[in-house]
């Protein structure tokens, strides 16, 4: 049969149309891709002098694209209880409307610049309307059971089409996390095997045994291990000061719980941060273990930090322990805690081997290593 205002509805014609239009939906990659297929192919299908794809964005409808004789609405959005596709959408059924200028659900204003006067608009995916397809005549007509079938037709392959297009976007992304997942797997591991071996180097040059070597070696690379422990609970995004420093000092033994006290803010570290602080705090209670607060004769330990003009200061200090000498060659921890750490956060430090105990102090400024908790 032959549309009263549009193109030819012939059966085989319109069979090959929509068999057509089916093979080009399921090739098809962007949502722009599905509209340019739909709208060549509904209108042709409909026999109508105008189509539009509209999409759901929300509550608003947008009007994606368009193939018709007169300018419509492509691009433009509207408030979904304000236009007949938000309508459709809405009440999940296809609405016919031989003459638009009798219909209330109808924005006249909006459609009095263009050549529309009949309509067609049917929901996509009627169970959950994603989006909607309109079919627009020039003249006062009643669309028939044929032309309102073929856009019900075309509107489950657009359904389809979409459901793809969004599944297709899915396992790209989550195909692009996954590789980013193993740029960043093999960055770490590099990373952790750049630092075992400097750990290993540094531990070597200045242990007087095997056993002192295994004892001290050990104990780094289990602080290494706890930090990326806690970082990976973290999804290597941030780690909280407090449960470092804690993390470094259980690690020493359970007889320390009650002999290090800790105080301060709750101050976010960046992951590198995290690990450089790691490791300079098991330095400070590895130490305190062996020559200082924390050994035989029972002293303490106080770990506190806080703000000063936008700067974290952190002190170590130990009480009623052996006085600790200075060594006139630092060895790696002392290094680390002098110049590593500092170094990673752009501060300063400083050494105190007082006769009550030895001191160490941190200041820094705040930065995107290092902020308060909520400021990053």
């Amino acid at each position: 049969m032959t549309g009263l205002a549009g193109g030819t509805t012939d059966p085989v014609s319109s069979l090959d149309t929509l068999v057509s239009a089916i093979e080009a939906l399921a090739s098809a990659r962007q949502v722009e891709d599905v509209a340019a297929v739909v709208r060549s192919a509904a209108r042709h299908l409909s026999g109508a002098d105008g189509v539009t794809i509209v999409l759901r964005d929300g509550d608003q409808c947008h009007y994606l694209d368009e193939d018709a004789i007169g300018p419509l609405w492509k691009g433009l959005k509207f408030p979904m209880s304000a236009c007949i596709s938000g309508w459709a959408m809405l009440n999940r059924q296809t609405v016919v409307i031989e003459d638009i200028y009798l219909d209330d659900r109808i924005p006249h204003d909006a459609y009095r610049p263009t050549f529309v006067r009949s309509l067609v608009m049917t929901p996509v995916r009627p169970e959950e309307p994603i989006a909607a397809i309109g079919a627009y005549w020039s003249e006062v007509r009643r669309p028939s059971d044929e032309e309102i079938a073929n856009l019900a037709l075309i509107a489950r392959a657009t359904a389809t089409a979409l459901a793809n297009v969004t599944l297709l976007g899915s396992l790209e992304s989550a195909l692009a996390v996954r590789n980013a997942l193993v740029r960043e797997l093999n960055h770490r591991v590099k990373n952790n095997l750049a630092a075992s071996l400097a750990i290993a180097n540094q531990t070597m040059g200045r242990a007087s045994t095997p056993a002192a070597f295994n004892q001290a070696f050990s104990g780094r690379i289990m602080a290494l291990s706890r930090i990326h422990e806690l970082l990976g609970e973290h999804d290597w995004q941030k780690a909280d000061l407090g449960l470092v420093a804690r993390a470094a000092v259980a690690g020493l033994g359970e007889g320390l719980e009650g002999r290090v006290s800790f105080e301060g803010p709750p101050i976010r570290l960046a992951s590198e941060t995290a690990v450089s602080m790691m490791m300079a705090l098991h330095e400070l209670a590895d130490n305190a273990v062996r020559h200082g607060a924390l050994g035989p004769s029972g002293g303490q330990a106080a770990l506190t930090w806080r703000i000063e003009d936008e700067r974290l200061v952190l002190d170590w200090r130990e009480l009623d322990g052996p006085p600790v000498p200075n060594l006139r060659t630092p060895g790696f921890g002392q290094r680390l805690i002098e110049r590593g750490l500092p170094r990673d956060v752009g501060g300063k430090a400083s050494l105190d081997f007082h006769p009550e105990g030895f001191r160490y102090s941190l200041d820094c400024p705040l930065s995107h290593r290092i902020a308060l908790a909520g400021a990053i």
